[in-house]
């Protein structure tokens, strides 16, 4: 277990973030939490509250990094230091290009990655003042496979993942300084509901989805013994090697799927979700879309899948030749 340490989670008022937050809090850790929904986050720190743990909230829009130094000075002042820092915050805009307002990709980007980006730049003084601390960057499985009808999505993820690399080359001189990266497979949180939907259908995340308190095992994981990156769920193992191995195929099958789901997909209204505002609902752990159980369960389908993907990317390159 970690000794006392003051850690500061970013996005903190429901889903992977509130599961984050309620993981350190079993270990009585301090914790400063930042979201744009204040009412939301206190529920947070409510039950953070019940586990033993000293919490902080502080307003935060991420895509403001006058708001992200704030929460950095706010979590020194509450806890004498910074130990760990989670980049977490995230929206999710779902639509043909063309179809999603231009505006909302930019607030996608602004989000997702500049809000990561600005949530570095903000605490990497303390810790080069300190000469250690943690950045742990939740990314998600996008970083590495694109996703047709969320261009913002994996334009933000596929930046991420390039940011993380040039510091963690850039921090080679600070040994006790580390940047973690962790990619989580699909989970059962609120963020498809809370999404943007362009696409008139109703949204569901892809199965097997899983419980976010496994990444907020791995995020705990991550600060207690840190390391580059660490890949959470089979399937998240699984996406990242077929689409390293057969990037266009990959692309293409979950064009496939998507495109598939959507013309059977029952009609719904085009919303902006929580792109520009917060939301008075879906502020839980949970989505609700139901657990997978053991992930065990699924290394048989997994296994199977990357059979197939492979069978299918040699079969297409027999056939260019």
């Amino acid at each position: 277990m970690l000794n006392q340490k003051t850690i500061v989670i970013t996005g903190a008022s429901s889903g992977a973030g509130k599961a984050i937050a309620l993981e350190f809090a079993m270990q009585g850790h301090k914790l400063v939490l930042g979201s744009r929904n204040m009412v939301a986050m206190e529920e947070t720190a409510e039950e953070c509250s019940a586990f033993g743990a000293e919490v902080k909230c502080v307003t935060t829009d991420v895509t403001s990094a006058t708001d992200l130094i704030n929460l950095a000075a706010a979590a020194e002042d509450f806890g004498g230091k910074i130990d760990v820092w989670v980049n977490n915050a995230g929206i999710l805009a779902v639509g043909s290009f063309t179809d999603t307002p231009i505006e909302v990709t930019e607030q996608v980007v602004r989000t997702n990655l500049l809000g990561y980006i600005y949530g570095a730049h903000a605490v990497m003084p303390y810790f080069k003042k300190q000469q250690y601390g943690t950045l742990i960057n939740n990314i998600s499985v996008g970083g590495f496979m694109p996703v047709p009808y969320g261009v913002g999505y994996s334009a933000s993820k596929f930046g991420i993942r390039g940011f993380s690399s040039a510091l963690k080359a850039e921090l080679t001189d600070f040994p006790e300084i580390h940047v973690c990266d962790a990619y989580p497979a699909f989970l059962d949180s609120p963020g498809i509901q809370h999404a943007a939907n362009y696409t008139g259908k109703e949204l569901k995340p892809a199965p097997p989805v899983y419980d976010p308190r496994r990444l907020a095992m791995a995020v705990v994981q991550l600060a207690e013994n840190p390391q580059p990156e660490l890949m959470i769920g089979s399937v998240s193992s699984l996406i990242r090697f077929a689409y390293g191995i057969f990037p266009g195929i990959t692309t293409m099958i979950t064009k496939a799927v998507i495109s598939t789901y959507l013309k059977q997909a029952r009609t719904s209204e085009k919303t902006n979700g929580n792109i520009f505002n917060t939301l008075a609902f879906g502020n839980a752990v949970f989505g609700g879309w139901g657990l997978p159980g053991k992930p065990k369960a699924h290394r048989k389908y997994l296994a199977a899948g990357l059979l197939a993907t492979s069978a299918l990317g040699l079969l297409l390159l027999k056939k260019s030749r």
